[in-house]
């Protein structure tokens, strides 16, 4: 019969570095039977517990006996069967993690598979990478967000997810292991593979779709949903090669734009969401160590410390996003003439700097009427529009319910969210712009002091020493930040302050602007199909279309939508 037990380990014990021996000597203490008693274990999870003194790891074990039946992982996603005849075809556009999981599980139902992926692969997009972190302006094509595996390939490879379907979880991350990711994801209680690994875990992934005899085409972008009768046909490409499919998935991640207005003019319905957008905050990592580990870290080799806090204010939640332990700050926008700041960590986390986003949540109503101008968007947009160009600051929007219409540059709200499914995409482009011009129109970041922040007191003289390599530049962000978001910021920066004594300090520094956490938009789809709301063969997917957040959470809709497709 099996057991499932607890054992505690000392802090410069980590059960990463245990051997399976080592393991099961101690599992036979703890359970008083000999070592030859046991058959096998299975290291369930493990987790550093900081708030113990000493630090301690718990560690969760299940131990197996002779008879019972030891599982093996789930590899049939890396175990692909070759193209079959007569397979029906889906074309998926995107190579993200929803894209590779959807193309994987539609391949090992039986499907052919076509990827359109707009950027380039792994190696190349590393040129394009560069650039950015030189001060170079975007390539709208190839960046941190576009290219094979999508944003998740160089923005650091967090596995965490809320999603409670555990077998399904279990499967993710059996095949990113069978694709060569560290089997220490299985079980971790903060699961990450790096930018510095990940890249060729993606690139087998492909390999192993094109191997098994379907297609993926790099540097082809999709530039029309083709529909007649309401019903998705297939895509045409920036090439001009149209493809005919029985299914065509979207699956573009949260920054394609283009693929929005795309599924919006096939017929796809779009609404509004929620989302979040703030800076990023960095600190010194031998600071945070200390203020988690005390003095635990002195006599046991810890791993950076990380942090995940939360508060509410003014009806609105503030929170740490994607905290980077031993992390760096990275330029990841994707369109020319923005600034978006992200954060990322190799395997070994061994920057010395912490950084996490700290963002705001803002829902659809408060970017509406008067609730809009309280928080200060008219004034955000008023001059986003006269620094920039681009046509979704500068839009006349038309009420589709008969009200009079209203010009995004002039500071014009929507009374509705539904008048503009698309106006949460405006705020962020605009907040990018503006962060762009303050920082120069060279790559450098418009940053403060935390201290200085919150007490409305100005920037500081000289640049603090930064993980971010195209340069800041001292920036008093109440200038350039919508009200609502900074007040929301001052008053959640003193009580994490409070949390953390130093958090708000003189050696924390905000980053402007954090905005591509999640999507605004939803591209409904049917609950029972999953097919889009208005366009039947069409499978919105992912982060882009509102269906996710992050690698594991994407995978998991990508497979998702490849059983509802197989289903119909």
């Amino acid at each position: 019969m099996t057991e499932s037990i607890t054992l505690w380990l000392p802090a410069a014990q980590s059960p990463a570095e245990q051997d399976a021996t080592t393991l099961i000597g101690l599992a036979a203490s703890e359970l008083d039977c000999k070592f030859d008693d046991i058959e096998g274990i299975q290291l369930d999870k493990y987790s550093l517990d900081a708030r113990r003194q000493p630090v301690q790891w718990r560690v969760a074990l299940t131990v197996y006996f002779a008879g019972d039946e030891i599982p093996e992982g789930d590899e049939s996603l890396a175990n692909l069967p070759s193209l079959g005849n007569n397979a029906q075809h889906a074309v998926i556009i995107g190579s993200g993690p929803a894209g590779l999981f959807a193309a994987l599980d539609l391949i090992n139902r039986g499907w052919k598979v076509t990827v359109l992926e707009r950027g380039k692969q792994v190696q190349e997009r590393r040129k394009d990478i560069a650039n950015l972190n030189r001060g170079e302006d975007a390539d709208g094509e190839s960046n941190y967000a576009f290219g094979e595996g999508g944003a998740g390939t160089y923005s650091d490879g967090k596995l965490y997810t809320r999603s409670s379907k555990r077998g399904n979880i279990d499967r993710v991350l059996d095949t990113l292991i069978a694709y060569g990711a560290p089997e220490s994801i299985s079980s971790s209680w903060r699961p990450h593979i790096g930018s510095n690994l990940l890249p060729e875990i993606i690139s087998k992934i492909s390999a192993a779709i094109v191997d098994s005899g379907n297609t993926i085409l790099f540097e082809t972008k999709a530039t029309e949903i083709l529909a007649g009768g309401g019903e998705c046909k297939g895509v045409k490409t920036s090439t001009g090669d149209v493809i005919d499919a029985d299914a065509v998935i979207l699956a573009t991640g949260h920054s394609a734009l283009d693929s929005l207005l795309m599924a919006r003019d096939a017929g796809a319905a779009l609404s509004a969401k929620g989302f979040a957008m703030g800076v990023r905050v960095e600190h010194p990592q031998a600071w945070l160590d200390e203020a988690q580990y005390k003095s635990s870290q002195e006599d046991a080799d810890l791993p950076p410390s990380f942090y995940s806090i939360a508060t509410q204010v003014n009806e609105r939640g503030v929170f740490s996003f994607c905290m980077c332990p031993g992390g760096w700050i990275v330029p990841s926008q994707s369109t020319p003439g923005t600034l978006v700041v992200n954060g990322m960590s190799l395997s070994k986390r061994d920057s010395p700097y912490a950084n996490s986003g700290i963002v705001v949540s803002v829902e659809p109503k408060d970017w509406c009427g008067k609730r809009g101008w309280r928080w200060g968007w008219h004034e955000l947009l008023q001059r986003a529009a006269k620094l920039s160009d681009h046509p979704m600051l500068h839009e006349v929007i038309e009420d589709p319910r008969g009200g009079k219409p209203f010009d995004v540059a002039a500071g014009r709200l929507p009374i509705h969210p539904d008048i503009d499914p698309l106006f949460g995409v405006r705020l962020q482009l605009a907040l990018e712009t503006v962060a762009y011009h303050e920082g120069g129109k060279d790559g450098k970041a418009p940053t403060q002091r935390c201290d200085l922040f919150v007490e409305n007191a100005g920037h500081q003289d000289e640049a603090i020493p930064t993980s971010y390599l195209p340069g800041v530049k001292p920036t008093d962000l109440h200038e350039i930040m919508p009200r609502g978001m900074a007040i929301r910021l001052v008053e959640a920066l003193q009580f994490f302050d409070y949390k953390m004594p130093g958090f708000a300090g003189a050696f924390g520094q905000m980053f402007a602007f954090e905005t591509r956490t999640s999507s605004p938009v939803r591209i409904e789809r049917d609950n029972d199909s999953l097919q889009a709301v208005g366009l039947k063969g069409l499978y919105p997917c992912g982060e882009g279309a509102g269906y996710a957040g992050g690698i594991v959470s994407a995978a998991l809709d990508g497979m998702r939508v490849a059983e509802a497709i197989a289903v119909v």
